[in-house]
């Protein structure tokens, strides 16, 4: 079934594209194939598009296309099937050392989860997650998929510093800040990875990751590869 849409201007050089329906893994694959619709496409005058949890923001140079073209465009291809039958998504493998200095908040999921810590490890590390979103620091990925078991409600006062590299809990959602920033998220570990530089991002939407556990010599090890450029992070696609 295709979902409906709603194209609105943003600004002078933007348009949003707003898909109908509650965010799921069905709207998420509707807005991963309208991207793809887009790339495909290749609009004279488009210069990026940004998905969201629920829509499709296309930014564009108006002395190369009018608004008016542009939206009647983006409309059609609405109704344009797609090249490929299926989307190939990728999964990224993502190390993390859970508990102690790096996860002040462990405890504090635990227990609103009424479990043992290691269960609260051992359950976040054995789901695959599905990035809806990229957002609100450049690079965050927005994690849907945890298991409501481990769901904890934000901190009541966010940190006014939380590290790069931090995996967190926020309700329903897990999430790694890329870089350091304030937060409100349950932080319960940390991931060595770069999650991206000036020139590249590690995640893009409809990604899978997998966290895996690993212990604190592992992590330094990890942790000095990336440094030196020895590290490949394990990438698959399915």
């Amino acid at each position: 079934m295709m979902l409906g849409i709603t194209a609105i201007a943003v600004g002078d050089s933007a348009i949003k594209v707003n898909f109908a329906g509650k965010v799921s893994y069905e709207l998420n694959a509707a807005i991963q194939m309208y991207s793809k619709k887009l790339e495909e496409a290749s609009i004279p005058g488009v210069v990026e598009w940004v998905p969201a949890f629920n829509s499709v923001t296309v930014y564009y140079q108006p002395k190369q296309v009018s608004f008016h073209i542009l939206i009647k465009k983006l409309y059609d291809l609405h109704e344009v099937p797609i090249s490929s039958e299926k989307i190939k998504s990728r999964i990224i493998q993502v190390p993390v050392l859970y508990g102690g200095e790096y996860a002040p908040d462990l405890q504090r999921v635990a227990e609103h989860s009424q479990l043992e810590i290691n269960e609260v490890i051992d359950i976040h590390q054995n789901q695959e997650y599905l990035i809806y979103m990229i957002g609100f620091l450049p690079g965050f990925p927005y994690l849907a998929g945890l298991d409501k078991r481990i769901a904890t409600p934000r901190l009541e006062e966010p940190r006014g510093k939380i590290y790069a590299g931090a995996v967190g809990i926020a309700n329903e959602q897990t999430g790694i800040y890329p870089v350091e920033s304030p937060g409100g998220w349950n932080i319960i570990g940390k991931t060595p990875l770069r999650l991206f530089d000036r020139t590249e991002f590690l995640f893009q939407t409809g990604d899978y990751v997998k966290f895996h556990r690993v212990n604190k010599d592992k992590f330094l090890e990890l942790e000095s590869q990336i440094k030196n450029n020895r590290f490949k992070v394990s990438i698959v696609e399915r």
